[in-house]
């Protein structure tokens, strides 16, 4: 089921249009400020946002452009403001389309299925998080900085093992993994066939190249990869 992450801060407003998305088969989270909106993007890993500009602790725009630095998720305005530079501004940061107020909620509901559908068929070809990236087709990693364009993007010197174990660990991103499910996705064995040496030194080695404190050990479990990931 996709996922919409509602911010507009007129409550009845919010309940209409979330009542009519989940008529349509949509999840949706509703928002009412800004900081809700960050939280609920954080953890509830939207696949759209319909976002008002003009909110009670600041800006649409502002909340709109912090997201579009970390993610290309879909964001269309939905906002009274209407004027040529609105319109623009809204653009500039990177928005998907705009509708103004007072609208239709089956022309909403038609411009949410059109990009539903674009997002669906739309093949993620990178995992992020953090400072790290991995690209899909090419299997190569990268270190990377300022925004996830990549456009500063250094190659990480990893082998075949330390890359398959990354990937690994960025799919589960916050999820504590066994020795046993390392091993097993990784080395495709149970942990017996392989000296047990093998999965520590491998990570402490991957530890190294990347430079921070992603992995961690989970005492008498197996480890956790502590930032957040996004495919893109």
């Amino acid at each position: 089921m996709n996922t919409i992450l509602l911010l507009e801060d007129d409550r009845n407003l919010n309940r209409g249009i979330s009542l009519k998305l989940r008529k349509e088969g949509y999840d949706v989270l509703s928002a009412f400020s800004v900081r809700e909106a960050r939280e609920l993007f954080r953890t509830g890993k939207p696949d759209m946002i319909i976002s008002d500009i003009t909110l009670p602790d600041g800006s649409g725009l502002d909340f709109c452009s912090e997201i579009r630095r970390k993610s290309n998720v879909f964001i269309l305005f939905l906002t009274a403001l209407d004027s040529e530079i609105d319109v623009v501004s809204g653009y500039d940061i990177g928005a998907d389309d705009y509708i103004t107020k007072p609208f239709s909620l089956m022309i909403l509901v038609s411009k949410v299925h059109a990009f539903m559908r674009r997002a669906n068929n739309v093949p993620k070809t990178r995992i992020c998080s953090g400072g790290i990236a991995v690209s899909y087709p090419e299997m190569n990693a990268y270190s990377i900085s300022g925004d996830t364009a990549g456009s500063a993007a250094e190659p990480l010197p990893l082998s075949k093992k330390e890359l398959q174990l990354l990937v690994f660990f960025m799919e589960h991103a916050r999820q504590v993994l066994t020795k046993e499910q390392i091993l097993e996705h990784v080395w495709d064995a149970d942990g017996q066939f392989v000296d047990e040496n093998t999965l520590p030194v491998t990570i402490s080695r991957l530890k190294g190249k990347l430079n921070g404190t992603y992995i961690q050990n989970v005492r008498g479990i197996g480890y956790i990869w502590t930032e957040e990931s996004f495919r893109e």
